[in-house]
Order: structure tokens, then sequence, then C-alpha cells
């Protein structure tokens, strides 16, 4: 298996994707602001999420850097709430959006609470 294949990365790869899709609207003096950084914490958790997976060998490692991935899951909740918060996103988009997160959430704690499932050898 790759880490392509786990849920939880497919699932946070289609939200980064939507969240880069729905950002290109938020206003230009965002850009270096509320525009990168909700860019940039939806794709840290992907990124993590493909590390955690290679360091799979080293149960803490991987849940560390699974750690690492739900706290970006987390800080990308928080961008959203500001964008909402600031009119830059419909309410049924950041509902959508964040939806979306949660489930990602969700299947981070699962990959936390059972290491075993994915290579870790306890």
């Amino acid at each position: 298996m790759k880490f392509e294949d786990l849920l939880a990365y497919k699932k946070g790869f289609d939200l980064v994707m939507d969240i880069f899709d729905e950002s290109k609207r938020f206003p230009k003096e965002e850009k270096y602001a509320l525009t990168d950084q909700v860019r940039r914490s939806s794709r840290s958790v992907c990124a993590n999420i493909s590390e955690a997976y290679r360091k799979r060998l080293y149960p803490k490692h991987f849940i560390s850097k699974l750690t690492d991935s739900d706290a970006e899951n987390a800080e990308t909740q928080t961008w959203l709430k500001f964008a909402l918060a600031c009119d830059y996103l419909p309410k049924e988009n950041y509902e959508e959006l964040f939806q979306k997160s949660e489930e990602v959430g969700k299947l981070i704690n699962y990959m936390i609470c059972n290491p075993d499932k994915f290579g870790c050898k306890i």
C-alpha cells in the first residue's frame, strides 16, 4: 500500500483542493495572510500523513506525525472560521469544508488509535 491509498490522505487531498478553489476568491490583501495560511495548514495535513506512513516502522514517530497532522487540521478549521467571519466564505461553503475537515480528523484519530492496522509493529 502507498500513502496515497490511505483514506485519510485521499479525503485530506480532496479538502486541500476544495480549499484552494475557495481561497482563490479571497481578497487580494489576504494573499500573504489568510489565503496563504489556510492553504499551508491544509496541505500540511496530507504532508504529515505521508511522513507518518513512511515512519510506520517506528510507532512513536508514526503517532507523532499523525498528531502533527491532526493539529494542522485543527489550524485549518480555525482559518476557515476566520474566512467565514470576514465574509470571504459563504456559510454553506464553510459548513461543507468544515464537515470534510471533521471527517479527515476522525480518520487521522482512527490511525492514531490503531497504528497496528497501518503496519506498525507494537
